[in-house]
């Protein structure tokens, strides 16, 4: 494995997002607040990764998420910025604010603070849209169980990884 700053898995997988996207001819850009650009980061460890990634947002503020990719102030009002409705928003101001293929966003609560009986420590969502239809528009809202803030937005940068395979 190459010296790289993160861990090998996550070197790994984001190896085989650059390589499957490059060789399917897709561009990729990535929504980020609970990683904080982790998935961005992954990403740019690839040699060759100009090639597919596009752009990262990191949106950790409500108002980075309405600013930088048109994230309806009713939509974090009305269902919190860690909803399916916000990542799902975010994932359209991603694609409309970028020339990607395909963008993943990813929100949640990282911890140890934060949590709530509806969304504890460990919830995240995500979204993953494409611009032309080709693929089935998805979200999911997963608990992770790591025991750290470091080992919640290690998984949810593990599946954020996943959701940009094609």
């Amino acid at each position: 494995m190459m010296e790289t700053l993160l861990p090998d898995e996550v070197y790994a997988l984001a190896a085989r997002v650059i390589a499957a996207n490059k060789a399917a001819g897709r561009t990729i850009a990535v929504a980020e607040s609970c990683t904080g650009g982790l998935v961005a980061a992954a990403l740019t460890e690839i040699p060759g990764s100009s090639e597919v990634l596009d752009r990262g947002f990191v949106t950790y503020s409500n108002d980075a998420k309405m600013q930088m990719l048109d994230v309806s102030g009713d939509i974090i009002e009305t269902f919190g910025a860690v909803s399916i409705a916000c990542v799902w928003a975010m994932s359209q101001g991603a694609l409309a604010n970028s020339i990607a293929d395909v963008a993943v966003a990813i929100s949640g609560v990282a911890g140890p603070g934060g949590g709530t009986d509806l969304k504890p420590v460990g919830t995240v969502v995500f979204a993953r849209a494409s611009r032309n239809g080709e693929a089935e528009p998805e979200s999911e809202m997963r608990r992770f169980d790591g025991k750290t803030r470091a080992e919640i937005r290690l998984q949810a940068t593990m599946c954020a990884l996943e959701l940009l395979l094609p």
